[in-house]
């Protein structure tokens, strides 16, 4: 089977982590698909949100630190963050937003289709996007928003970037999108994933944006194994870029690199998967921590806030 080129996660910076969790599951609807820790600071969560299978090219995923600073959108970020929904659903989320008192836009459109947009609490842009049919329900498990509405994955991501041309040269030569339409200053590339196939870049003038709550950490491409991994990662190199090892994350490897206008990318490979390590039908009820950080786990949890589920 040829394998889906395409976004794998995103991950971002947020502040409180019981508000984090109620929008994105509880309002939102989304499947919390994993619950562990920054592998870099075990005193804080890493929240992993999802589709209803835990594909590749759906996963939010958040670091959320309570006294987070509010970050400073801006160039050298990814400032969007868009999720597919099916299309003629716009009426049950404009109501599903309302009720939630979510500020929204009108219906607009993002390169033909049509789109509602709003913040999270933490003030990052979201985008829904109503494209396709919904996915057949994979699982028991019951989010608050119906299959038949819910998200599917990624439509897209908008980079904020000085060198547009040097952005595009990364993912048309690594990551094998395309170029495929221009608006103003945008200009989307895709690949053929039915989620995650959307990258547009946004030519910019404005200042680097500053890290916080609300900003997008790094954005994280596709790869089928830890064998095309390293075939990635030599590529990076090609480009006289200067690529991380190839790092253990449990449930893929990954390798990082900042493209040419500084926004950070990660190379992920789409296995083992959020289920090596509990059972698919209850991905995301525990906290699950790698087995290097099991030793600690008591310390840990007395040192996690509450997530109030």
């Amino acid at each position: 089977m040829k394998h889906s080129k395409g976004l794998h996660h995103i991950s971002v910076l947020a502040g409180n982590p019981a508000e984090n969790y109620d929008f994105y599951v509880k309002k939102l609807g989304m499947r919390m698909v994993k619950r562990s820790v920054n592998q870099d600071d075990p005193s804080t969560y890493h929240l992993f949100y999802g589709n209803e299978a835990a594909n590749p090219g759906s996963s939010i995923t958040f670091f959320p630190w309570p006294r987070a600073h509010k970050g400073i959108p801006g160039s050298g970020e990814s400032v969007n963050v868009a999720f597919q929904v099916p299309e003629g659903t716009e009426g049950f989320w404009k109501e599903r937003l309302n009720a939630h008192n979510i500020e929204h836009s009108d219906i607009f459109e993002v390169f033909g289709n049509p789109a509602l947009r709003f913040q999270d609490p933490d003030g990052l842009e979201l985008d829904l996007i109503f494209s396709g049919q919904p996915k057949e329900k994979v699982s028991a498990f019951e989010t608050t928003v119906p299959t038949e509405s819910s998200i599917q994955g990624f439509w897209s991501t908008r980079l904020k970037v000085a060198d547009p041309d040097a952005t595009a040269g990364i993912l048309k030569d690594i990551f094998k999108f395309e170029e495929k339409e221009s608006e103003e200053k945008l200009t989307r590339f895709a690949t053929d994933a039915q989620i995650g196939s959307n990258v547009i870049i946004e030519k910019s003038d404005d200042e680097q944006g500053k890290g916080g709550r609300g900003i997008v950490h790094h954005v994280a491409f596709r790869a089928q194994d830890e064998e095309e991994l390293a075939e990635l990662r030599e590529k990076v190199v090609e480009k006289g870029l200067h690529p991380s090892p190839i790092i253990d994350r449990h449930w893929f490897k990954s390798v990082y690199f900042r493209e040419p206008s500084g926004v950070l990318f990660e190379i992920a490979s789409d296995g083992p998967g959020y289920a090596v390590d509990e059972d698919f039908e209850e991905l995301g009820e525990t906290l699950i921590l790698p087995p290097w950080l099991e030793p600690r786990r008591k310390i840990i949890e007395d040192n996690l806030p509450d997530l109030g589920i």
